[in-house]
């Protein structure tokens, strides 16, 4: 019998090595991708449990810099009505980590959810390094080209407006109470016209600078140069966890009108997202955005739209409606006419239609299985016209109301 609970023993210990990504003789980890899932497991559960010891115990000790990178990240984090915290590694059954690595580079995804804000959980992806010190594993920095979230980027102001969530980093808690304020503004503007289910709560992104912004979004330093705000996340999938990203030079620029065109005209955009798809038409994505954030502002046409205006006048009436690609590579005033053109066109279904038949055309489009089964049916269904039809109606609602 004692040769028998010997074998027990021994097996238990087994057992409990491997589900613990135990050692060998040598002390080395025998599976360092499980390993690794539980760093991450420990990461998490301290920023949940708001543990800033236990976070910092998951970080290499000798990563310098970045471990006060870190303890700024997690402050930031404390900070924030996080509902929900989960770091994993992204398929690590095709990607398994060596299991003699002493460091080692890694997906990770992260989910996450803020309370009162998010209807469903927003995910992010990063790429992490990690090194093993004495048979223990830490996070040791981002990789190169990993794209930073708001809280890596410095120490975080929050503020919370009646409507909205404002993330600053190295702007003035007045500055950001300002963006509130004018996000507060927006939301019931935009509930108003849209109505549906969503979250009626805006977060606003305002990172220090244009090059901050182009990181958190995975682009260059210039990328955004001249837009004063972007929503995260359009036309790519259905979140329901947006965030408005306001570029602070651009927005700067802008005087106290302008600065709440644009924060409302982002807001549709998260209020949309559930029924917006690559379906849609961006003239009618946009064009819609436009719309209501106009109608709050009481705009006419040839102040909204003064380079449609100017090309109208000069007998440069568009022959169709905006493609997606004049919204972004049209070149000189071209951004801006396709944005007048498509504003107009939303402008027109609620002026001679109602503002309930332009919703509805939205959505329609919006569940069509393609965009050559969005546009033509969305219109026929919705306002009992063809897109040649409709297309001529709007030339004629142009020059009647820039001509």
């Amino acid at each position: 019998m004692a040769g028998v609970r010997t074998v027990v023993l021994m097996l238990c210990a087994g057992l409990v090595a491997v589900l613990l990504g135990g050692c060998g003789d040598d002390g080395e980890p025998r599976d360092a991708t499980r390993a690794i899932a539980d760093l991450l497991r420990q990461r998490s559960a301290a920023v949940r449990d708001g543990d800033e010891a236990a976070y910092l115990r998951t970080v290499d000790p000798r990563s310098g810099p970045y471990r006060q990178q870190q303890r700024t990240a997690f402050r930031n984090l404390d900070a924030l009505p996080l509902a929900a915290w989960t770091l994993r590694l992204d398929d690590p059954a095709r990607h398994p980590v060596p299991a003699t690595a002493a460091r080692t580079t890694a997906d990770v995804r992260l989910t996450y959810r803020l309370r009162g804000y998010d209807t469903g959980d927003a995910t992010a992806g990063q790429r992490l390094e990690f090194v093993r010190r004495d048979s223990r594993w830490y996070v040791a920095g981002p990789a190169p080209g990993s794209r930073p979230q708001p809280w890596d980027q410095g120490p975080l102001t929050v503020v919370r407006g009646t409507h909205s969530l404002v993330l600053g980093a190295g702007h003035p808690e007045a500055r950001l109470r300002g963006i509130a304020a004018l996000a507060d503004r927006a939301v019931p503007d935009v509930s108003a016209a849209w109505g549906g289910a969503w979250a009626r709560r805006v977060v606003v992104l305002v990172p220090a600078s244009q090059a901050a912004m182009g990181e958190l979004l995975g682009a260059g330093p210039t990328a955004y140069a001249g837009v004063a705000a972007v929503t995260t996340g359009r036309h790519r999938d259905r979140t329901p966890a947006d965030r408005v990203v306001v570029n602070p030079e651009a927005y700067d620029t802008l005087g106290t009108l302008g600065r709440r065109i644009v924060l409302t005209h982002e807001t549709v955009h998260v209020a949309t997202r559930a029924d917006t798809s690559p379906a849609t038409p961006l003239w009618l994505s946009e064009g819609f955005a436009d719309w209501v954030a106009f109608r709050s502002a009481d705009r006419d046409p040839r102040q909204g739209a003064p380079e449609l205006a100017r090309a109208v006048a000069a007998g440069r009436l568009p022959r169709t409606l905006p493609a997606d690609a004049d919204f972004t590579t049209g070149g000189g005033d071209r951004v801006a006419e396709a944005y007048g053109e498509a504003w107009l066109a939303a402008r027109m279904i609620a002026d001679e239609w109602t503002p309930d038949r332009l919703v509805a055309l939205y959505r329609a489009a919006g569940r069509a299985q393609s965009r050559e089964k969005a546009t033509g049916p969305a219109l026929r269904s919705e306002l009992g016209v063809g897109l040649g039809e409709f297309t001529a109606r709007w030339r004629a609602y142009l020059t009647r109301e820039l001509g």
